[in-house]
């Protein structure tokens, strides 16, 4: 199987690599911006027609949140322009395209879990730029996955986790908000499930389309924080306990509306690939990583 893997750098792309690079059978070409800017149309056919792959993985976005609300130009030739490039030259080749996406496409004020089918109605620009990604996708190449995740986490790049590890060396006492729930989500097991969704369709699966895929079980990220904290003390890489205090999301306002429920419901791809949900609470366990 041949993979060519955009964004090598983010969360998911870099697990990609140390995964893929595990598996000698695998002929893989991960591109960051420098080798391929997605949005170049004319750049994104020449070297994906050159390396004709059997499945894209689109890694690459544009994730500041709330930059994108003063950036929505450039967030929307990233996170739609470019991934509707990707998909038309798939077509073309005859590849599948996986594409990543977010639970910013729901509104959050529903109540229970999230399904596939449920009504989109992003909150910002960087969900509707996230979601203009998703239709562009289906609409260019009808072998597509669309892999809906959040709480995204590792060792690599910038993420809550480590966010909070840096506070540690600061600060005792800590705000952080109690009013949204989601699923975190280890970029390492999205990166699993992403190969193994990728190597059930070479094999001749035909599940496309939309899937949700989260960590369980689902906390507020103030319940997130006091997890990491928790793993931090039993890993001593705290001597003390930090105090997380629950605030509400008007207490600590963003330039962009946030969904105060994130929680997908992943039986679907449980059920389509037999993948199961992200379990957070191990990939915590060896937090010397995050560091």
């Amino acid at each position: 199987m041949k993979v060519l893997i955009t964004g090598k750098n983010g969360q998911v792309g870099s697990s990609l690599i140390a995964q893929l690079t595990a598996m000698p059978a695998m002929d893989f070409l991960a591109l960051g911006r420098k080798e391929l800017d997605i949005t170049n149309s004319e750049e994104v056919n020449r070297i994906v027609t050159e390396f004709r792959p059997n499945v894209i993985i689109n890694a690459a976005a544009y994730t500041a949140v709330d930059k994108a609300e003063s950036e929505q130009s450039i967030a929307h030739a990233i996170n739609c322009q470019g991934p509707k490039n990707l998909a038309v030259i798939a077509k073309e080749i005859n590849a599948v395209i996986i594409h990543i996406s977010t639970d910013y496409v729901f509104s959050g004020d529903k109540e229970g879990l999230y399904t596939e089918s449920d009504t989109v109605k992003p909150q910002c620009v960087y969900g509707q730029t996230k979601l203009a990604g998703e239709q562009a996708v289906a609409e260019a190449c009808d072998e597509h996955i669309i892999l809906r995740t959040a709480w995204v986490f590792s060792e690599y790049g910038s993420n809550f986790v480590k966010t909070m590890l840096r506070l540690t060396q600061t600060r005792l006492t800590l705000g952080v908000v109690g009013d949204q729930f989601g699923g975190p989500t280890y970029a390492g097991d999205i990166a699993a499930a992403i190969i193994d969704i990728a190597e059930q369709l070479q094999k001749g699966s035909h599940h496309y389309g939309v899937y949700n895929y989260t960590g369980y079980p689902y906390v507020s990220w103030q319940e997130f924080a006091v997890q990491i904290f928790e793993s931090a003390l039993a890993n001593k890489m705290i001597n003390s306990p930090i105090a997380v205090n629950a605030i509400t999301t008007a207490e600590y306002p963003t330039p962009a509306k946030r969904p105060a429920n994130s929680k997908l419901d992943c039986s679907k791809i449980a059920s389509d690939f037999s993948i199961i949900q992200s379990d957070w609470h191990a990939a915590l366990k060896s937090l010397k990583k995050y560091q």
